[in-house]
């Protein structure tokens, strides 16, 4: 009987390998920190947030706020003086959430973050293995719930789009139908979020992956099969999602401070 070697116990980054294993962690822990200190400081402005019919996604839907996109006025009175305001307060915890949570990201994360570990058969800084069973990465598991909520989000989105189409004329104030970069700009952000949302590992078992057999139901089959074809490009859609969502709310930015001047198409 052929004996086998016993497991090797590897120190924080020990390794066999001879590639560069450590580019794939390092661009993720770059990428995804400049995207959080972009998305943080541009919550916390609460201004420059729309530019005429467009509206920032950081800050869609505006339940509170002092633009035209607002649903229920201004700055509510109960909100606490000693907190600063901002729409995006208010609904950025519904796509920080879902992301955070999706297995993808937290795979990404979890090596370029936490290292845990930091690649395929590296050592990493810890001697046993708690995975997602104990606080606080339990929480983990209320991403199927998030997804709902995001699966709304690209409604919302769309409607953002749509009402992008309708310019107010400055001297009469009626809104006439039209066609800028910025309504492009916006409309790539939701085709490129619902690649991302719509192929969803959990929406992909809600559809159909729990059941043994999908050939009785070709409305779910076709639909499982659309879930699966976007879930195998999961990772890209997730980045280029990710990286368009922040130029989205940059370019509107941009336009509403007058740096960037938003060209008419139609």
């Amino acid at each position: 009987m052929a004996q086998t070697e016993p497991l090797e116990r590897r120190t924080f980054g020990q390794t066999r390998r001879r590639d560069t294993w450590w580019v794939q962690p390092l661009a993720i822990f770059l990428g995804f920190s400049a995207f959080l200190i972009y998305s943080n400081w541009a919550a916390f402005q609460g201004n420059h947030y729309t530019a005429g019919p467009y509206l920032s996604p950081f800050y869609s839907p505006e339940l509170f706020g002092d633009s035209h996109h607002s649903l229920f006025g201004p700055k509510p009175g109960w909100w606490p003086i000693w907190l600063p305001f901002s729409p995006a307060f208010l609904i950025l915890w519904v796509p920080a959430g879902f992301r955070l949570t999706c297995y993808y990201y937290r795979g990404a994360y979890y090596k370029a973050f936490w290292a845990d570990p930091p690649a395929c058969t590296v050592g990493e800084p810890r001697k046993r293995y708690l995975g997602e069973h104990s606080f606080p990465l339990i929480l983990q598991n209320v991403h199927r719930y998030f997804l709902y909520l995001a699966l709304a989000f690209i409604v919302v989105l769309s409607y953002d789009v749509w009402r992008a189409l309708w310019f107010a004329d400055p001297a009469t104030g009626q809104e006439s139908f039209g066609l800028g970069v910025g309504t492009l700009v916006l409309a790539i952000n939701v085709f490129l979020l619902g690649g991302y949302t719509l192929g969803c590992h959990s929406l992909r078992h809600m559809i159909g992956g729990f059941k043994d057999q999908l050939s009785g139901s070709p409305v779910r089959f076709a639909s499982y099969r659309c879930v699966s074809c976007l879930n195998r490009r999961h990772m890209g859609w997730a980045w280029f999602s990710l990286f368009w969502v922040g130029f989205a709310d940059l370019y509107v930015r941009l336009v509403s401070m007058g740096v960037w001047i938003d060209l008419r198409i139609l």
